[in-house]
């Protein structure tokens, strides 16, 4: 019962993830066209706008910041292998909580020391320094929303070692990585 516990929380966090990851990743079209349209307003039309470099950097900011959960589910970040493949699997399950653990702590700090911008942002209406000045709360928003996200994947990923440490065998028969 509690392993059946254990692979349903998992299976319902690769599902929030890899969907919330996804669906980040539909941003990257609406970037590249806000790119593409700055710069033929800019150097066909010599007519350059006041939003587009604002939102691009935004919208860049939430692609990488969302996905980086999407990221860490699918194994995707940088790992140092030079170490990491010469040591038997018990120590690479004691390497990853380490690892882990060690992400969920910056990650802590990170949520709040957004929290403290948003309402320095809100409560100063902190705005980009640019012509058109948009407000900056909602990327401290996102930046909590993002930290949150990984961590609950990082917490998934070390149910799963720990799960695997413990008794030997995989939590998943092959493990998920495709939220699915």
């Amino acid at each position: 019962m509690f392993t059946k516990n254990l692979r349903l929380f998992c299976v319902i966090i690769d599902k929030i993830i890899a969907s919330l990851g996804i669906g980040a990743s539909y941003m990257m079209p609406i970037l590249a066209f806000i790119v593409v349209y700055e710069v033929i307003a800019r150097y066909v039309f010599d007519a350059p706008t006041i939003w587009a470099y604002d939102l691009s950097l935004f919208l860049f900011g939430y692609i990488a910041a969302l996905g980086g959960a999407y990221a860490q589910q699918k194994r995707a970040h940088i790992n140092v292998d030079i170490l990491y493949l010469t040591v038997s699997p018990k120590v690479k399950n004691i390497f990853n909580l380490i690892s882990y653990s060690l992400g969920i702590f910056f990650l802590i700090i990170i949520f709040y020391v957004s929290i403290g911008k948003f309402e320095e942002a809100i409560e100063f209406d902190f705005r980009r320094q640019s012509e058109w000045a948009p407000a900056m709360w909602h990327f401290w928003v996102m930046l909590c929303i993002a930290s949150t996200l990984f961590i609950v994947q990082l917490v998934r990923d070390m149910i799963a070692e720990a799960y695997h440490l413990t008794t030997g065998e995989e939590l998943f028969e092959k493990e998920i990585t495709d939220g699915c």
